[in-house]
């Protein structure tokens, strides 16, 4: 009994350990900017390795303290999380209600959120299919319409896409969890065939009806990409950073264009961060919605990050400080590592009103502002 009773206060022992030896910035969430962040240098000193498990499983961890959600030890407070996902109303609105209202206990008063994209980003289409003499085909040009029919299965056969292509069945690969990619995609497609789909970060929620036998769940996009390119007549949806998004071998065109750094920067052209001092205190605004661009290549967004205005631990404050002034630098800044996985950089406006607006201290929404934070904060 006693050896019992000894081994375990020594594993409670160990698993506290464990979690103060996590003593940092603790974030994980979205795969497709998982190359971005754990670049060294890129989240800077004071920051913990960033885990990606996919955006919907980071945005659980930050709203509700989950360490487990992203791999991380109990006890272990989660700092941040990127995500593709969009923080929806209802989630927002519940975690105001429990942890950044006047009626919560001190140790749940954790203070406000906030969310601000970090770098731009597309939903690509990698296929892999040959004509009936076995000649690889490279210049697959799919419209909007054309994506709802397949992934929505009511295209279900190639030669339904253009004669010439073979009579085979169409073979879909799609992310079984909740990701953001798939939140941009279907957001695309519900605004193209909104019968069919409606917007989740999960797609088999979003599709309308059951996906037919043709169809098959993985759980990673790097995983798509590895069953797409593996199997003949596939095609799936992808974040540019598994693929080359220059090559219409390997991705589709979308209504003519493929997702090149200067398509996907013409399609985010006219969008502007929030301009007034009331607009900018409302999370929604800094994560800007484009179902379906007037101009450039047709799938794009944003991937997010998000963290709290107000860290009990000073030290977590200060990590988060300086990485705002980093990655959002006038000058100085992340855009290279940005560039190296294939995403695409804020625009100087975008960069400068997270920065002034974030990492300023002494602003109304500046992380670990004095006035706002007092005794409140994401816990220690």
């Amino acid at each position: 009994m006693f050896k019992r009773t000894m081994i375990a206060a020594s594993l409670a022992v160990a698993a506290l350990a464990s979690a103060q030896s996590m003593a940092a910035v603790v974030g994980g969430g979205a795969t497709l900017p998982q190359g971005l962040y754990t670049t060294p240098g890129v989240l800077g000193a004071g920051f913990d390795t960033y885990t990606g498990v996919g955006s919907g499983k980071g945005k659980s961890a930050f709203l509700f303290n989950r360490a487990a959600d992203i791999n991380k030890p109990a006890g272990v407070t989660v700092d941040f999380a990127g995500s593709d996902s969009i923080l929806s109303d209802a989630e927002i609105n519940t975690y105001n209600l429990d942890h950044n209202s006047a009626g919560n206990d001190v140790a749940n008063k954790w203070g406000p959120l906030i969310q601000v994209p970090s770098a731009a980003t597309s939903v690509t289409i990698p296929y892999n299919l040959k004509l009936a003499n076995g000649t690889a085909v490279n210049d697959l040009n799919l419209t909007s319409a054309q994506l709802c029919g397949i992934f929505s299965g009511s295209i279900s056969n190639w030669n339904q896409i253009d004669a010439s292509y073979p009579n085979k069945a169409i073979k879909v690969f799609y992310r079984s969890g909740s990701s953001g990619t798939s939140e941009i995609f279907t957001r695309h497609l519900n605004s193209q065939c909104p019968t069919q789909f409606g917007v989740s970060s999960t797609f088999t929620t979003a599709q309308v009806g059951a996906e037919p036998a043709t169809f098959q769940g993985v759980a990673l996009s790097g995983d798509i990409v590895t069953s797409v390119y593996g199997t003949e007549d596939a095609i799936g949806y992808v974040g540019p950073e598994d693929v080359d998004a220059t090559n219409n071998a390997k991705v589709a065109r979308v209504n003519n264009l493929l997702p090149t750094v200067g398509n996907v920067q013409t399609a985010l052209a006219n969008a502007a961060p929030p301009a007034t001092a009331a607009a900018r205190a409302i999370p929604q605004n800094w994560a800007p919605v484009l179902a379906n661009p007037a101009t450039g290549y047709s799938i794009v967004a944003y991937t997010n990050l998000i963290f709290g205005q107000c860290y009990k631990d000073a030290a977590d404050g200060t990590a988060v400080v300086a990485f705002l002034n980093r990655h959002y630098g006038a000058t100085t800044n992340n855009d290279a590592a940005i560039i190296a996985q294939k995403l695409i950089p804020l625009s100087s406006a975008w960069k400068n009103a997270v920065r002034l607006q974030f990492a300023n201290q002494s602003g109304a929404l500046g992380v670990n502002n004095l006035s706002v934070c007092n005794t409140q904060g994401r816990p220690a």
